[in-house]
């Protein structure tokens, strides 16, 4: 289909936009991990790239998605139709992975590069929205003459890269926290040859502490101490600092995610996450009243959501970016991490706000979870069951489960989003989910 570039559009960016785009689902990203740590490295950002066929949601007719992982035919069928695009209107190009490189290198690696450039020439004023804005992904764009998403003609400044680097870091986040007054967990940085000292002040002092690889995200390389030793935990150090935190017991983990940008930081939702051993593995928004009974939350968040964002600014990026935090058994809120690009949530929120606004119902709650089913399914007997049970999205009640990444690989591994008007009816739903297609007992439980 050709792309119709003179007109605007309503995009994930959250403004209006010229089409097309070209969506760069980059999750091999420097920027979130350090690639060249391994193979534990590479095998996380296996699976976390199972995730990028959800980028399917943000596209439109003309568009171009390139990504590791592509969403298959049943993914795409059922987008396409609850989007109401034609199946072909996107065109998809996917790039093999290779292991300690970024997703430009292994474009290039895969002599795709040629064939990127040749689809980008036949969309004029096409444009790059990444998942991750890393260096290798703005020299790509540049190679390309592909303006990224966001950024005037003069291109992405490189003060924009250098923060968004810095501030996934957990030291680096650390820094700014305390320039900015958001209290953070106590705790030191320290490089690789002091962590076992590190480790043994934080348990005389806290009992128990959270060791962080600087450079990580969705919990990789997390450890909750004490157990059998450092040493035993963690055997050869990679390079690279890390973070030694009081663990909190108990603490609720919520966020807030914004957009940076000339005007300011804007579009806040907050909402809850659900984490198992430290890895993120769900989210619900808005807050509902057991987290957040006063509104205290959702006030102090999107202040200090506000703060990081004209911080961000200040250095010249505009994008997506998130602030979570860790609401401790006493009340006392801190500041945990900033990831400063897309996650989980901005898709799946764009994709329930899209829905939402072509169903004219609004602002809606919504929550995105996975589980394992007790049967392998595959896609269309997944599908049946909630059209069988009155579950799926339907835009006439404005209401329903969307099944967001299609089928898993195992058949049992489920990751879905519920839509609803509020947090009770999304918890009837979820209930009536469950028992539709068979969700196994949960065997993890938050917190270490």
């Amino acid at each position: 289909m050709s792309p119709d570039a003179g007109h605007a559009r309503p995009g994930p960016t959250g403004t209006a936009e010229p089409s097309p785009l070209v969506v760069w689902a980059n999750f091999f990203s420097d920027l979130a991990v350090d690639l060249t740590a391994g193979p534990s490295a590479h095998a996380v950002m296996l699976r976390w790239a199972r995730q990028a066929p959800r980028k399917i949601w943000l596209t439109r007719p003309g568009d171009v998605l390139v990504t590791p992982v592509p969403p298959g035919p049943d993914l795409t069928r059922y987008a396409c139709g609850l989007l109401g695009l034609p199946p072909d209107g996107v065109t998809v190009l996917t790039v093999p992975a290779t292991a300690g490189v970024g997703m430009a290198e292994s474009l290039d690696r895969a002599g795709l590069t040629d064939a990127l450039r040749r689809l980008v020439a036949d969309r004029p004023g096409a444009r790059l929205l990444p998942l991750a804005l890393d260096a290798p992904t703005v020299a790509l764009a540049d190679r390309l003459g592909l303006p990224v998403v966001s950024y005037g003609r003069h291109g992405v400044p490189a003060s924009a890269v250098e923060v968004a680097y810095r501030l996934n870091t957990k030291s680096g986040f650390r820094a700014v926290a305390d320039e900015l007054g958001l209290p953070t967990p106590p705790g030191r940085v320290c490089d690789g040859a002091g962590l076992d000292e590190a480790v043994a002040a934080g348990l005389r002092r806290h009992g128990r502490v959270v060791v962080k690889p600087d450079r990580s995200a969705g919990g990789y390389g997390m450890r909750f101490l004490p157990d059998a030793g450092i040493g035993g935990v963690f055997g050869p150090r990679p390079a690279g600092g890390w973070v030694v935190e009081r663990w909190i017991a108990g603490a609720r983990s919520v966020s807030v995610q914004m957009r940076a940008g000339p005007g300011g930081p804007r579009d806040p939702f907050c909402g809850e996450m659900r984490t198992v051993a430290g890895a993120y593995c769900g989210y619900g928004s808005p807050l509902g009243p057991d987290a957040d009974p006063t509104g205290r939350l959702v006030t102090t968040l999107g202040r200090w959501g506000r703060r990081i964002g004209r911080y961000l600014c200040a250095h010249g990026y505009a994008g997506p970016y998130g602030l979570d935090a860790l609401l401790a058994p006493d009340g006392t809120l801190y500041a945990s991490e900033c990831n400063v690009r897309r996650t989980a949530t901005t898709t799946v929120r764009a994709m329930v706000a899209r829905l939402s606004e072509e169903a004219g119902t609004g602002p809606a709650a919504w929550l995105c979870a996975e589980h394992r089913t007790l049967r392998a399914l595959i896609f269309a007997e997944a599908w049946g069951v909630l059209r069988a049970g009155g579950l799926d999205w339907s835009a006439g009640s404005g209401e329903g489960v969307v099944l967001h990444e299609g089928a898993p690989g195992d058949g049992t591994s489920w990751r879905y989003t519920v839509i609803g008007p509020d947090a009770a009816r999304l918890t009837a739903l979820q209930v009536q989910l469950a028992d539709a297609l068979g969700f196994a007992p949960e065997a993890g439980r938050d917190g270490p």
